[in-house]
């Protein structure tokens, strides 16, 4: 059984002038109790939307869920009350976002900040909170944990800062962990510290993890399984090791073919040509037929549904 379950998800927000328009369209994922799965695409695709309608993290207006079904362990997070949707948010379910430091709070020390996340979710000690604060800096690794309860933000470094949030994240035992762009503001050495650290965490706890990614090369380093979107849908789906392999979409290939060697060569780098349409301005048919070296001429005229593991009528071979 799947511990998230996302069916048909489309998500619209409202233009300035009038009227909606759709940014997620008919999306469809699910992640198995422990696993990771990682969901890529360029900016501007619709996966920090998709991240955020699964808690409702979403402002609305502007933004309104038209379609579509998410449930979390059998239960449908689109029908819960308020009371409900707070227990999961912290709860089973914790996010992770892509700069910790404007989602901590500049004004309070980060003992303070880790020990609300667990007097919200009703541990009523303050004995029992302060102990499991310290353990939670531990196991994020972070050294000295009295002394570090003091200390504000402003006084960390961006490594240090990150792992505070997925202390923050972890303070309740979440059963699905949502990172966003976890590693987007850190040097490469401390993006694999942080990596290296969800891949134990998930081990010793169990979690599974949602990892909201452009970057493949971490992605196939450290996901089960990866789907692939563009222009608001998924249009390709599989095991990671075998999607990077032997991709099947045009756009997927394209991708893939895009990222710099450390092999080296002077030839020219791999690009895809032309733009991603935005939201309102997506043509018919496959939103990648315009871009696609592999383009029929019904990819104009008909949209491709998700089958095989891929939405593409002419896949790569």
């Amino acid at each position: 059984m799947s511990l998230l379950e996302i069916e048909g998800l489309t998500v619209a927000f409202r233009r300035t002038g009038g009227g909606e328009v759709a940014v997620v369209e008919e999306l469809s994922l699910a992640l198995a109790p422990g696993e990771i799965l990682g969901l890529v695409g360029e900016s501007g695709c619709g996966k920090s939307v998709t991240a955020r309608s699964i808690l409702r993290l979403l402002p609305s207006p502007p933004a309104r869920i038209l379609a579509g079904s998410i449930r979390f362990a059998g239960q449908e997070v689109l029908a819960l009350n308020a009371a409900a949707l707070r227990a999961l948010r912290g709860g089973s379910v914790a996010m992770v976002f892509q700069e910790p430091m404007t989602s901590l709070n500049p004004t309070l020390s980060i003992g303070f900040q880790i020990d609300e996340a667990l007097r919200l979710h009703g541990m009523a000690s303050r004995r029992q909170r302060r102990e499991r604060v310290q353990e939670l800096l531990r196991l994020v690794g972070i050294g000295a944990a009295d002394w570090r309860l003091a200390q504000y933000p402003f006084e960390l470094s961006g490594g240090l800062r990150q792992r505070v949030m997925i202390a923050i994240a972890l303070a309740n035992g979440p059963r699905l962990l949502i990172a966003d762009e976890p590693t987007t503001a850190l040097d490469v050495t401390i993006q694999a510290q942080i990596l290296e650290l969800l891949g134990q965490l998930r081990r010793e706890l169990g979690m599974a993890i949602l990892l909201i990614s452009h970057d493949l090369q971490m992605v196939a380093e450290f996901c089960d399984r990866v789907a692939v979107m563009y222009a608001g849908r998924i249009v390709e789906e599989a095991p990671a090791q075998q999607l990077f392999e032997q991709p099947r979409h045009p756009y997927t290939a394209g991708l893939l073919a895009a990222r710099p060697s450390l092999a080296g060569g002077r030839g020219r780098l791999v690009t895809i040509p032309g733009q991603v349409p935005p939201p309102g301005r997506r043509p018919a048919g496959c939103a990648f037929h315009t871009r696609c070296p592999r383009v029929l001429p019904r990819c104009a005229a008909e949209r491709p549904p998700l089958e095989a593991n891929v939405a593409c009528w002419s896949p790569v071979p």
